[in-house]
């Protein structure tokens, strides 16, 4: 399995078709052929959970049956002819599953794989359905966490994604090892309390945490590949 995300960047000019594509893009990627899940996201503005959208900013999360999949998506799919009519910038990241706990619209797409020992960058997607009447304690304290990951010892970069606004929420990060994920998961106080909180509090209804091994990355944002000289990055 393959696992591409996609982050957007449209003009603003544009931002209207953004919001259609939301409704529009899911025929197309139903019927994309070896693509088993798909998600259709919006972005917040500061590269984790956001009460900010973005409104420039968006992304597709997809798992394909194999590279040839998703390269044939890439180079001749509605969506991707979309993007380069409409956008100004688009970036990819493509990985391999490598842990996946919990389940994400009820499924779990990335399997239950649990590596060991691994090396090198690791990706990790945090992704959650808050229970409303959680929604207050969630963002109460999410945003002294939020600003301490960018400051992180081996942090590279994140994005803040979700299906809807407030409740459905996600950050997918980037990081140089899986000791670095580690120690600010579990080393920084605030953070680990916050974990503490949404179990002994109960916020989410649902939620998934994923990592994953990037495999390469292409395209831009704010006119840079956000892992330039972390991969082997490749063009398709």
């Amino acid at each position: 399995m393959i696992v591409s995300l996609t982050i957007v960047r449209y003009r603003k000019l544009f931002i209207p078709f953004a919001l259609l594509a939301m409704a529009l893009h899911r025929l197309p990627m139903m019927l994309q052929k070896g693509c088993s899940f798909y998600k259709l996201l919006g972005s917040g503005k500061n590269g984790t959970f956001d009460l900010k959208p973005d409104w420039q900013q968006w992304g597709l999360m997809a798992c394909w049956e194999s590279q040839e999949h998703f390269d044939r998506f890439y180079k001749r799919s509605f969506v991707s002819s979309w993007w380069r009519l409409l956008c100004k910038e688009r970036w990819t990241i493509l990985c391999e599953p490598l842990q996946s706990h919990g389940q994400w619209s009820g499924r779990e797409p990335f399997g239950k794989s649990s590596a060991n020992g691994i090396s090198g960058p690791v990706a990790v997607l945090t992704r959650a359905t808050i229970r409303f009447n959680r929604l207050k304690n969630f963002w109460a304290n999410v945003d002294a966490v939020a600003g301490m990951m960018a400051n992180a010892p081996g942090y590279v970069t994140s994005f803040g994604i979700g299906e809807a606004p407030v409740y459905r929420q996600a950050t997918f990060s980037v990081w140089k090892s899986t000791d670095d994920v580690k120690a600010f998961a579990y080393q920084s106080p605030e953070h680990a309390e916050v974990i503490k909180k949404t179990r002994n509090e109960n916020w989410y209804s649902e939620e998934l945490f994923a990592r994953f091994k990037p495999l390469a990355s292409f395209g831009t944002l704010n006119g840079t590949d956000p892992l330039k000289g972390l991969l082997n990055n490749k063009t398709t």
